[in-house]
């Protein structure tokens, strides 16, 4: 009788163990639920039809935050250091950096050009010089400064060469018309382009170091929706997430939409979404791009 009292409690012990782990397992174990979601887009005079075979993802963190911490080890381009590397005169890289532009062509860039801009910046004299024809005398004042007075007689070499400075600001203001096309002579100078490849480069950077942050260190799951443009994520520990197609819009006609949308997973729940027009943006205007 003794022995199977002793069996009995055995048992109860071993019964108690079994359940107190069993709890605990329960406990360590995260919480999670599910995202249900269909994706649909609306051309332009057209109805609804569903975005097939298209891949989603669930991150931690949105693709706009994401971008942010991608441009803090990529920062943009500055400008100041890139005029500080261009091979033009010092007067010329001032007047850049004063006016925070590098773009040199343009009626927007010839209507701020000053009297004093002519005459303080070498490329811009240069270029007004030849565009009104200088050689040609075509009304333009003639300098009577002799570079041979520089150093023999630096007074009046200054003296003169201030003298032919006003009046080339007279003619200026005389004839407003002569500043027109003269961003046609400064084609050399002119750093615009090479800045907008400089910015291209390191947009590519930024959203390089961007889709691999988000497919790695944030990447919470991955779906592609099916035929009818629905598409599922299971088992995800509860918490907020984004549901993002990334840089690979959504097309039909002419439109190209992208998501990033956030989501909600309670445990033990389904979310359920509906991505359309409504919740979505172009895809020229996403901050991914």
């Amino acid at each position: 009788m003794r022995v199977h009292k002793l069996k009995v409690r055995a048992f109860t012990l071993i019964m108690f163990a079994g359940l107190y782990v069993a709890a605990g397992l329960r406990a360590q174990a995260p919480a999670s639920g599910a995202v249900e979601f269909q994706a649909r887009i609306q051309p332009v005079g057209g109805r609804l039809e569903p975005v097939r075979s298209l891949p989603f993802y669930l991150l931690r963190k949105s693709v706009a935050d994401i971008r942010k911490e991608a441009e803090r080890t990529e920062p943009p381009a500055e400008l100041d250091s890139f005029i500080d590397e261009l091979g033009v005169s010092p007067e010329l890289k001032a007047w850049l950096k004063k006016n925070h532009t590098v773009a040199l062509s343009g009626s927007d860039f010839t209507k701020q050009l000053t009297a004093d801009d002519i005459t303080g910046v070498p490329e811009f004299m240069k270029a007004y010089m030849v565009h009104n024809g200088a050689a040609l005398n075509a009304g333009l004042p003639a300098p009577k400064f002799k570079e041979s007075d520089r150093e023999s007689n630096p007074e009046k070499y200054q003296r003169e060469r201030e003298q032919y400075l006003q009046a080339i600001r007279r003619f200026f203001v005389a004839h407003p018309e002569a500043i027109d096309g003269i961003d046609a002579q400064l084609g050399d100078s002119n750093p615009s382009q090479r800045w907008t490849q400089r910015q291209a480069e390191q947009q590519h950077k930024i959203e390089r170091r961007s889709k691999i942050l988000a497919q790695t260190t944030y990447l919470a799951g991955q779906t592609e929706t099916n035929l009818e443009g629905r598409g599922s994520l299971h088992a995800v520990p509860a918490g907020t997430y984004w549901l993002t197609t990334l840089d690979t819009p959504a097309m039909a006609g002419d439109v190209r939409l992208l998501w990033d949308i956030p989501v909600k997973v309670l445990a033990g729940q389904t979310s359920r979404i509906e991505l359309s027009n409504l919740n979505a943006v172009e895809s020229s205007s996403r901050p991914w791009r």
